[in-house]
Order: structure tokens, then C-alpha cells, then sequence
């Protein structure tokens, strides 16, 4: 039994199964014990490696579309240039160097970084000595934002409803008679929130919600309908929720998610459609899939440029990052984006209609 472990059962022997978005909160972000906090989990000796550790494009094409939205919408100076959970900081690496060329955007740019996480705060630090740290997207300054969300919200708080005749059930983590953590549900109750999933769902569909998904994109569609810019939101997930989609990965496999606390990374799919809904007035483009969206935005020929400097081993894993950023096999469908910005604005390179 992990540390972690131990204190989760003692929290439930004094108050009580805890929901999801309480077990995930306590797995990845105790202070002292939690996943995000203690460790950097990136990289082939991480549990999972994101699309900027895959391969140097990704960020170098998120960086010339914000860069393109930035010259659309009148080139506004000063700006904030922000990312949520920057990771090692290699996306706004490879952002930052692919757009040196635009005339006054590195000057004009203010460096903001939303990191939890100590250890990830001191490894960014490296890159972007003069960044500012915040600890939540409220805090950022009060300025055009263009920003980007890559595989953020996914590893947001969620919880669990099954779908039990007019009402729900929650889906809660509690103690078994075997000491081991398990999972448990409420009694059926009618939810105001989820009587507009009535509609699609049938008795034992699971629906998953995530309040701070929604606080977060209220405050950035807030910001984006008073200041102009752009967010990018890039994510594993679909328009709507249905099913379990809740996962934890440990050595980039698969495990069990009530296994040892706080060993690994818990995720669920994103909701693109409440993220949406609660970024308004801010609008949102049409969700396209990762792979279209980087080859509207010229990976191929970024690619090929690329390769001609490369040869044996590395040119294999410059095809092999290329192909899994855009193969439908890969991430080219299962991850999304989806662009939010102002009323009156072009709609974001890559994510026209």
C-alpha cells in the first residue's frame, strides 16, 4: 500500500466514499504525495509522452498558428502568450523558435505558464527563465491571450454519473471489505444539471462531468470576449460525453486507477461541448481531428524539409513521430482541437470548416 493509499482510506473511514473528482484530486495533486507533484512523468522513462516530446512540428505549426491569429487580429502589443500545463516547456520551445520570423511577436509576447507542479515548474524554468508562473488561469494578467491547451484538461477532476431511470447514480471510491480501494454508487437521484442527458442516454449509460473544466473555460471565454486572442484546447476526448473513459497509465501501460495512489497518471476524455458552451460569448470553431489540423497547417512539408537532413535511425523516428501525430491509427483522429476566440475574428489557421 502506497503512502498515499493509506491516507485516502483514512479520509474515507472519517467522511465517507469520496467522488471521483476527490480521488483525483488526492492522486495527482496532494502536496506532498500526488502524482504531479513529486515527479516529472514525460518521456520514455515517464508513464506517457505528449505530442511536443514526440516530435519538435507539433509545437513549431501551434506556434505560427497563434502567431497568424495574432497578425489577424491587428497585432496587439503587449500580449499574453500562456500554456496550461507546460509540461518539460518543449511545445513553447518549439512555438518560440518557429516564430522568431513574425515581425515584433517576440516582442509584444508575455510569457505565462499555468504549472502546478514544482518539479515541472523548475525544469520550464530552463527554457524561459523570465516566464511568470501562475498556479490558475484567473490569475493571468488582463491582456489579448493567445494560448494553447495541450492535454490539460484531461487530466482535470471528473465525476461519474450512471443513468438510473429519470435520475443518476454517482460513481463513487470506497473501501472494500478487503482493505483495497473500490468502487461504489450512490443512491438514484434526479440531477438538474444532467436533465438535458435524459435525452441521449439509456438506464446504465455513464455520463462523466468536470466542474473545473467548465470554470476554466468560462474564465478563458471571459477573457478572450474582453481582451481578443486565441485558445487552442488539444485533447484526446469528442463533442459529448458517454461512457467510462477514466484510465491510468503507469510506464506507458495500462493500470488499474485504484492501484496504488498516486503512481500513476489518471485521465478521462475531454468534453468538448461543455468546454464550448461555457467559453461563451467567446466562440468556438468546429472540432477538427489532430491529424487534419496539422496537415491544414503544412506538417507534410515540414516534414519533408525535415527529412532531407536526416538519415538512418533518425530519419526512421522523424517518420515514425510524423506518422503518429497525423495517422488516423495513431493520434491523427483520436486527439481533437478546437479553436475559442472573439466575436468578429477570423477563424483559427487550420480549423476552418
Amino acid at each position: 500500500m502506497t503512502p498515499l493509499a493509506a491516507h485516502i482510506g483514512r479520509r474515507i473511514a472519517q467522511t465517507g466514499p469520496l467522488t471521483l473528482a476527490d480521488y483525483m484530486a488526492e492522486c495527482l495533486l496532494h502536496p506532498t504525495m500526488g502524482y504531479y507533484t513529486t515527479r516529472d512523468p514525460f518521456g520514455p522513462a515517464g508513464d506517457f509522452i505528449t505530442a511536443p516530446e514526440i516530435s519538435q512540428m507539433f509545437g513549431e505549426l501551434i506556434g505560427l498558428c497563434l502567431a497568424q491569429a495574432w497578425l489577424d487580429q491587428g497585432s496587439p502589443d503587449p500580449f499574453v502568450l500562456a500554456e496550461l500545463g507546460p509540461g518539460r516547456g518543449t511545445l513553447m520551445a518549439d512555438l518560440w523558435r518557429a516564430t522568431a520570423g513574425v515581425p515584433g511577436f517576440h516582442a509584444a509576447a508575455r510569457i505565462c505558464l499555468v504549472e502546478a507542479s514544482p518539479v515541472l515548474r523548475a525544469v520550464q524554468a530552463k527554457h524561459f527563465p523570465n516566464a511568470r508562473w501562475h498556479d490558475k488561469v484567473a490569475e493571468l494578467p488582463p491582456a489579448p491571450l493567445f494560448l494553447v491547451a495541450n492535454e490539460f484538461f484531461d487530466a482535470l477532476p471528473i465525476r461519474q454519473f450512471l443513468r438510473d431511470g429519470p435520475g443518476w447514480r454517482e460513481r463513487v471510491v470506497g473501501m472494500m471489505p478487503d482493505g483495497k480501494l473500490g468502487f461504489g454508487q450512490t443512491a438514484m437521484s434526479p440531477l438538474t444539471a444532467l436533465v438535458h442527458r435524459l435525452e441521449d442516454t439509456a438506464d446504465g449509460d455513464m455520463v462523466e462531468t468536470c466542474a473545473p473544466a467548465t470554470a476554466i473555460a468560462a474564465t478563458i471565454g471571459t477573457r478572450l470576449a474582453a481582451h481578443g486572442g486565441l485558445a487552442l484546447v488539444i485533447d484526446y476526448g469528442d463533442w459529448r460525453s458517454l461512457g467510462d473513459t477514466f484510465q491510468a497509465l503507469r510506464g506507458h501501460e495500462r493500470a488499474n486507477p485504484l492501484e496504488a495512489p498516486g503512481s500513476a497518471d489518471l485521465t478521462a476524455h475531454v468534453d468538448f461541448e461543455t468546454i464550448a458552451m461555457a467559453a461563451a460569448p467567446a466562440r468556438h470553431s468546429r472540432l477538427c481531428p489532430q491529424g487534419l489540423f496539422l496537415e491544414r497547417l503544412g506538417i507534410s512539408a515540414r516534414a519533408e524539409a525535415l527529412a532531407r537532413n536526416l538519415s538512418d535511425a533518425r530519419l526512421a523516428a522523424h517518420i515514425a513521430g510524423y506518422r503518429r501525430l497525423t495517422h488516423a491509427d495513431e493520434m491523427g483522429l483520436l486527439f481533437k482541437v478546437m479553436g475559442l476566440y472573439p466575436e468578429g475574428s477570423a477563424t483559427p489557421p487550420g480549423l476552418e470548416a
